[in-house]
């Protein structure tokens, strides 16, 4: 199971821990995606989807049908 936002496509980056010496290890900076059962009230139903905290942010602020509109994507794209 990716660890990636189906509608923003956030996903995980490289990067490096850097210590007080200026060691330099490997890492990841992964993305705080949750799944939630969101309403979809054009539909009249819920759907289950795998979203980062930033993009559940906006679509409860402009809904998810006007969020999947502004991003060119539809509800078959992303269920």
């Amino acid at each position: 199971m990716s660890r990636k936002c189906t509608i923003s496509g956030k996903k995980p980056m490289a990067g490096n821990n850097v210590s007080h010496a200026h060691n330099k290890t490997r890492r990841w900076q992964r993305p705080n995606v949750q799944t939630k059962r969101l309403f979809v009230p054009e539909l009249n139903r819920f759907v289950r989807l795998k979203v980062s905290t930033r993009a559940l942010r906006t679509i409860s602020k402009i809904g998810l049908m006007p969020y999947l509109r502004k991003e060119g994507l539809k509800l078959n794209d992303v269920v």
